[in-house]
């Protein structure tokens, strides 16, 4: 694993979005060789330190966000921002016949419409969503088509969509985290955020986080 390598400015004040260099699993021959792809899905943050040290390292990289003021920018030689969001389904056919530019999609969907067979890298900060975006990714096969994932995880409360008692609620989580385990998805790297309130579902829970940053990296990926 490693991040300073690649960035610039290894200030704390930047979420340590960790990427795995072991020549085993090929990004960094990617890097090397000026060929890898980068997707970034947000909600409006501003903090867009990692993209920006990966596209100056030659990635190609593609930060989604609805607050983007354009349909798509070119902000450097290798970073775009779209004004898309990413989501666990589609709009309703009735609904996208009336809003044929709609700026909601799953993610297989626009890698379909990129023409992008494979992301090295799915970075992903979702505020909440990101258990339901994860579990279309599995159910979708889509998981195979990336090589790491970099997952804000938010265990304040179910999640957008998710709902049942504490225990089901965890039955879920545990069964997609479980389910990257069985495709071969490697965890290397977890944090967690002091700065956030140490809340699991609503409760007060000493020396916890409602908020970790999880990285894996997919052993099959060639």
């Amino acid at each position: 694993m490693n991040t300073d390598s690649l960035a610039t400015d290894s200030s704390p004040t930047h979420k340590p979005w960790s990427v795995c260099l072991d020549d085993r699993f090929n990004l960094a021959h990617q890097i090397r060789n000026k060929q890898c792809r980068l997707y970034s899905l947000g909600l409006g943050s501003d903090d867009t330190h990692f993209e920006v040290s990966m596209a100056n390292n030659g990635c190609e990289v593609h930060r989604f966000d609805p607050s983007v003021k354009s349909a798509h920018i070119l902000e450097s030689q290798h970073l775009w921002y779209h004004r898309l969001s990413i989501d666990w389904r589609d709009p309703h056919p009735a609904v996208a016949a009336q809003k044929p530019h709609s700026n909601t999609r799953k993610l297989g969907s626009i890698l379909n419409e990129f023409g992008h067979h494979k992301i090295d890298v799915l970075k992903a900060d979702l505020e909440s969503a990101e258990w339901k975006v994860l579990e279309n990714l599995i159910l979708e096969d889509v998981l195979e088509r990336i090589g790491q994932l970099i997952f804000e995880i938010h265990l304040h409360w179910p999640g957008f969509e998710v709902s049942g008692s504490d225990s089901s609620v965890v039955r879920f989580w545990y069964s997609l985290l479980k389910e990257l385990e069985q495709k071969d998805f490697r965890l290397f790297h977890s944090y967690k955020d002091l700065s956030k309130p140490q809340l699991f579902l609503k409760k007060d829970i000493f020396n916890a986080s409602s908020c970790y940053t999880l990285s894996w990296v997919n052993t099959r990926w060639k």
